[in-house]
């Protein structure tokens, strides 16, 4: 009995010290989520009002050379703790000049209503209230800083600044389509511009960086600003485009829709080999003229009927098929003839015609006959063959909104008794520019066909993160011999055919005419409006670079050699050029690189390229943003850069983001011509300089 009372016993004791410490835990549970609840809230409200996201700094988008086609420069907003110490000990008699001073600063309302609402602000205790209606440059900030109140500074004014990115494009308006646009976060969540449009929005992701975050904490009065987590800037994208092929490219096309009044033309530039982008032109006509005003190169208001560019597509499935051979004869007779109650016609009457001068002369009949004679019992035939070639497909280039090509296929409920005619020559299907010279592409490249690409490398301060490698859609779109013929139907369109306005002195082009007429949903084909286009590459015996450029709706002359021609010729004869001359600069670049010098610019990237070229004549680390480099019996001596307020700054020597930075944070607006590091700059140097003057400056 003794035992087991003392069994017991020891038992009730173990029992009784676990329920103890089940009430404790059950006691303290009710105390976190009942009794000490208010105190969580306010943990919870103080984080939520006084936590500030940080943004980083975007990343550059650039062109294959380093240029920089998209930039980020800082903007500011100014905010007033009006519960602060030192600025209730002087509100009452300031708040009237402040008032006087931001409406005449803004100049968008008047000093009562400023007046108005900083005493409602301040009566509310508001210790964020937003002053500036506007996102303001630096010397802007520097005027704020001499307000009443605000000029005791952060602590006894209870100044805050908000420092936001503003994004520029450096070379104006040059493929600014392609590089697309920013836009507000469309989600409350989202902090920040984000890419809204082209390459801005395609590489998001890379260029958007991660916020970092800060806590505003009162100390005795004073609000402080800690930096919790540092923000992470966003990587550079470095693109295919070349500034100068860009350059050329957009200046001819320019130039002949003035001359031809068009709706919109666009140009795309290709290297062959690799399906790099080197140019893309998107103009549309506006109010005030013509500029980048959609994605008409792989957009789905640029896709359309092809017309006689897609004859080589249609002549090269039946020489594959082996139906037809280059020197078959086809009879077109006058220029008229009837097919399932449908008139087609050409611009002349050629009589008999061998295949490969149907192409030459761009007969709709010829290739019409062609094709019905042969496909006519069996169309899916046909448009298997054509879909073997895969342009029915999408590109899937990184860009958003890429128009999808739109082809019948025999059973369809749309699929009439013309319909196979028609598609021979370009009509009842649509593609992109984009999408046509990929496959002109692939016949210059040997059949292989490649897909566009207009990014050829992620970088994070210049390391490489990510390198883009040309991608094969199809290694061979039809046999060597069908190429073959191809290439050689190609050539003779600018030797004997529509296009010999385009073959130049000094090379080779092949290439096709294509003109055809407009389709809009609701009425049909709209009378008098065509889509004139030239597609080719060149130099035809050992192509380089494919190229189209397509017109929508031109005045007078409609047809595609007479006006997308020109500028198909200009566009390759400056191209050719600007290689050779290229070539010849390569050869002289190592005699150039042995006397290497540093130009002015950003301290961090001097010092850095300095250290990874292991360069030990380099002297000197100055703290400020931006340094000079003067050379003194063979060193290199870096030292600091500052400017003073209303005096123009010296950017000679500087990179283009580098000086634009400089510029803009003295108060002026930026012109800018050229690429490389800046040459000349139209304002002297040290001279004084007012708010808002404009600076032109040249790069080279």
């Amino acid at each position: 009995m003794g035992i087991r009372k003392t069994i017991l016993t020891r038992f009730a004791l173990v029992y009784f010290v676990l329920l103890l410490f089940t009430l404790i835990v059950i006691g303290k549970l009710f105390s976190v989520q009942r009794i000490k609840n208010d105190r969580w809230e306010q943990i919870e409200e103080n984080l939520s009002k006084n936590t500030v996201v940080v943004e980083p700094t975007r990343g550059n988008i650039c062109a294959e050379d380093g240029s920089v086609l998209a930039t980020s420069v800082p903007g500011y907003f100014v905010r007033i703790d009006l519960a602060a110490d030192g600025v209730k000990k002087v509100f009452n008699n300031e708040c009237d000049s402040l008032a006087w001073h931001l409406s005449r600063f803004f100049k968008d309302a008047s000093q009562n209503e400023y007046l108005r609402k900083l005493k409602g602000a301040y009566k509310a205790g508001n210790r964020g209230f937003l002053i500036t209606s506007r996102k303001i440059d630096y010397l802007e900030l520097q005027q704020l800083k001499k307000f009443p109140i605000l000029r005791r500074g952060r602590y006894g004014g209870g100044m805050i600044v908000e420092q936001e990115n503003k994004r520029v494009n450096p070379l104006g308006s040059l493929a600014l389509r392609t590089i697309g646009s920013l836009n507000k976060g469309e989600y409350e969540e989202i902090n920040g511009p984000i890419g809204y449009t082209g390459l801005e929005r395609a590489y998001e992701s890379y260029l958007k960086g991660q916020d970092g975050v800060s806590y505003r904490q009162n100390l005795s009065g004073r609000w402080v600003i800690r930096t919790e987590i540092e923000p992470q800037d966003g990587m550079d994208v470095v693109t295919t485009l070349n500034v100068k092929l860009q350059d050329i490219v957009e200046s001819a096309l320019y130039n002949q829709l003035l001359e031809s009044n068009a709706d919109w033309a666009t140009a795309i530039l290709m290297e062959v080999k690799t399906g790099e982008l080197k140019a893309i032109a998107n103009l549309g006509k506006g109010e005030s003229g013509y500029y980048e005003k959609d994605n008409y190169a792989l957009g789905h208001r640029g896709c359309f009927e092809p017309g006689s560019s897609f004859k080589l597509v249609s002549l090269m499935a039946a020489l594959e098929d082996g139906v037809v051979d280059t020197s078959d004869v086809v009879d077109t007779g006058n220029g008229s003839w009837a097919n399932n109650g449908r008139v087609i016609r050409d611009t002349h009457g050629y009589g008999k015609l061998t295949v490969k001068q149907v192409f030459e002369k761009s007969s709709n009949i010829g290739t019409a006959k062609i094709i019905t004679d042969h496909y006519a019992k069996n169309p899916k035939k046909y448009v298997d063959r054509v879909y073997g070639f895969g342009v029915n497909k999408a590109l899937g280039i990184e860009i958003e909104g890429e128009g999808r090509p739109y082809f019948k296929y025999p059973g369809d409920a749309d699929w009439w008794g013309t319909t196979l005619a028609g598609m021979s020559y370009g009509y009842e299907t649509k593609m992109t520019p984009l999408q046509i010279l990929t496959f002109y592409n692939a016949v210059a490249n040997g059949g292989k066909m490649v897909k566009p690409r207009m990014v050829k490398e992620i970088r994070d301060n210049g390391i490489l993160v990510k390198r883009f490698d040309p991608e094969v859609l199809n290694p061979m779109i039809a046999s060597r011999e069908t190429i073959g013929k191809a290439q050689d139907m190609l050539e003779g369109v600018c030797e004997r055919g529509t296009g010999t306005s385009i073959q130049g002195k000094y090379f080779k082009v092949a290439g096709k005419t294509g003109t055809a007429r407009v389709a809009t949903s609701s009425s049909g084909y709209s009378k008098g409006m065509y889509l004139a286009s030239f597609t080719g590459y060149f130099p035809a015996d050992n192509p380089q670079y494919s190229l189209i450029v397509t017109f929508n709706n031109p005045r007078g002359s409609y047809y595609g050699g007479s006006v997308a021609g020109p500028v198909f010729k200009e566009i390759s004869e400056k191209v050719y050029a600007s290689q050779i001359l290229a070539s010849l600069e390569d050869e002289q670049e190592e005699d150039r690189g042995r006397n290497l010098k540093i130009a002015k610019g950003n301290t961090e990237d001097i010092l850095e390229v300095a250290d990874e070229l292991d360069l030990e004549n380099v002297k000197g680390k100055p703290e400020s943003p931006l340094a000079n480099v003067e050379e003194n019996d063979n060193q290199l001596l870096v030292t600091g850069t500052e400017f003073q307020q209303g005096l123009v700054p010296d950017v000679r020597g500087m990179g283009a983001s580098d000086a634009i930075f400089l510029l803009e944070n003295a108060g002026l607006k930026v012109k800018i011509n050229g690429v490389g590091k800046v040459k000349t700059q139209s304002l002297r140097a040290g001279a004084k300089c007012s708010p808002g003057q404009t600076i032109y400056i040249a790069l080279g």
